[in-house]
């Protein structure tokens, strides 16, 4: 009750908040930018508002638990982002005049056509991160308050839609401003009492994390999806019996055994946590490792390389992202706003990490029962049994909560750019229903979504982002040469090997290694194939009459 009570204090205040901004939304400029006029400091945290997501919150800290130590690079890449854009892309976007990516594309280019094929990339890159948005919600509403999954869903795109449907950027401004303190200050209050209630034993543990894990209770864990299990000694448990019939005792052998999803099994206390099969041992080598090994391919430094690559490089093609920097008044302010960016994503991605290595000692059941997403918010009732872990349960559920509402916000009105400024003649009452729209088509694919890991569809995101806007702006930006041909070309190539790789990677089960890897994160080759596509039709054709006086607009003070 309590976390509910928290939560709903997040979603009222949204909405009354989002409400304030109706008033000034009266026209496009005002909808899709606040009319220029938002101050450096506002707009740094509602930036950091909206880039801290469920991927952040929720999503880091579960692949921590889940993948081990390597997995800490998703907030190197998440905050080295920001330097690139800071160097390459905040000030002239913003001198460009334009309101969105695609509005980028058509002034650099003079091609309609082209900011169509922008919008449509904006509608999958900005789906891609709404949908584990609203599967976050979902989840954390259903934990705290025992809800069914997908009311979570639908009550946050109902809040959501409703804000920004109403107020626009001026609206998402004050909401994402108020959500980043809200996030920093209620996830990092848990996470010092946490590490100080935990004790010296388990924070030893945790920061060792080389040591086998072992369940420190006896525990239950409920199995929600066929597992296979890798058992490294025989270890004697508890089957959960037919009804009316006795508990069975059963011994496990130092072996692979299959669990078939429904089943419960209850491991003594002492006993080594089993290894799920695709899953790094808990304090294995594996686990501790400082580099990244997806769908444990066995090429950690290449997987750690195009991870940071898809991160980086993607947020600086975000459209939700670049849509802020429109709202500074000028260039330099935006720069500013860029750095300000950096710093405070710094020191929020200092508490994701003890979420997840006191979930390592503490929750290991979450790895078998396929439940990481979850640890931070069922640490601290852990840790802190009673009325102090119910409240601070609700400070990282109202924290959590407030990470998804505040990204939603910043890609709705992105998707509802791309659906009504840039496909369509953009109007206010039009943005409000492509609002509308993009919720419900966000909604209904979050719902069957239950089952994909938080970072695998945010991690899709970035290497969509990635492979497409972040070429076409780097070039459009830097390079005299680009051709409408060579824009449309790399936009096409770059959408379509990225999507396409990733949607290979997660429908097929290929036997782990390089192709499986290549596939699965496909940012190394994806993103030069992009540059040399658009490089290499550019250099066939003749750049555009306008294109030196577009680059000096860029540039020039």
């Amino acid at each position: 009750m309590t976390s509910f009570v928290a939560i709903g204090f997040v979603l009222a205040a949204s909405l009354v908040i989002g409400i304030y901004g109706v008033r000034a939304a009266r026209s496009t400029s005002d909808f899709l930018i606040a009319s220029r006029k938002v101050s450096p400091g506002w707009n740094a945290m509602a930036i950091a508002g909206e880039y801290l997501s469920a991927a952040s919150v929720l999503g880091l800290a579960g692949l921590v638990l889940k993948n081990g130590l390597g997995t800490l690079w998703y907030a190197v890449g998440f905050t080295a982002g920001y330097v690139a854009v800071v160097a390459l892309v905040a000030g002239p976007m913003r001198r460009s005049g334009a309101f969105t990516v695609p509005d980028f594309a058509e002034y650099r280019l003079g091609s309609p056509r082209l900011r169509k094929l922008s919008g449509c990339i904006v509608l999958l890159i900005m789906l891609l991160y709404l949908v584990p948005q609203f599967k976050a919600a979902g989840l954390v509403l259903n934990l705290v308050s025992g809800t069914p999954y997908w009311v979570g869903v639908v009550l946050a795109g109902m809040v959501v839609s409703g804000s920004i449907a109403a107020g626009g950027m001026r609206s998402a401004t004050y909401v994402q401003g108020f959500h980043y303190i809200i996030k920093l200050a209620f996830l990092a209050v848990p996470a010092v009492y946490l590490m100080v209630h935990a004790g010296a034993d388990v924070r030893a543990e945790a920061l060792e994390p080389d040591r086998v894990t072992e369940f420190g209770a006896r525990t239950t864990v409920e199995f929600t999806v066929d597992t296979r299990l890798e058992v490294a000694e025989p270890t004697t448990v508890e089957r959960a019996p037919g009804e009316g019939e006795p508990a069975q005792t059963e011994r496990l052998g130092a072996e692979t055994h299959d669990i078939a999803a429904g089943e419960e099994l209850t491991f003594p206390a002492g006993a080594r946590v089993p290894e799920p099969a695709g899953v790094p041992q808990l304090g294995g080598e594996q686990w501790s490792r400082p580099l990244l090994d997806i769908e444990e391919a066995g090429y950690p430094l290449l997987s750690t390389w195009s991870t940071l690559l898809a991160l980086s490089l993607g947020a600086m093609g975000l459209p939700h992202v670049l849509m802020r920097f429109h709202t500074s008044p000028t260039a330099r302010t935006a720069r500013r706003v860029a750095a300000g960016v950096i710093a405070l994503l710094g020191v929020f991605y200092l508490f994701p990490a003890i979420y997840g290595l006191l979930g390592r000692v503490l929750t290991p059941r979450l790895v078998l029962n396929d439940a990481t997403d979850s640890v931070t918010v069922l640490l601290p009732s852990q840790v802190a049994p009673g009325a102090p872990g119910t409240v601070l349960t609700a400070l990282v559920a109202a924290g959590a909560f407030g990470a998804f509402l505040s990204t939603s916000s910043g890609l709705l009105l992105a998707l509802a750019g791309g659906l009504s400024h840039d496909l369509f003649s953009g109007s206010v009452p039009r943005l409000r229903v492509a609002v509308g729209v993009g919720t419900t088509v966000a909604v209904l694919v979050a719902l069957p979504a239950f089952q994909v890991d938080i970072n695998v569809l945010v991690g899709w995101a970035f290497a969509v982002a990635a492979s497409t806007f972040c070429p076409l702006l780097v070039l459009g930006i830097w390079w005299r040469r680009l051709t409408l041909a060579g824009a449309a070309a790399g936009l096409v190539i770059g959408a379509a090997s990225s999507t396409g790789a990733v949607a290979v990677s997660t429908v097929t089960s290929l036997d782990s290694g390089l192709f499986m890897l290549l596939l699965a994160q496909p940012a190394a080759w994806t993103v030069p194939l992009a540059f040399a596509t658009m490089i290499g039709t550019s250099l066939l054709g003749t750049e555009p009459d306008w294109a030196e006086h577009a680059l000096l607009r860029l540039h020039a003070p």
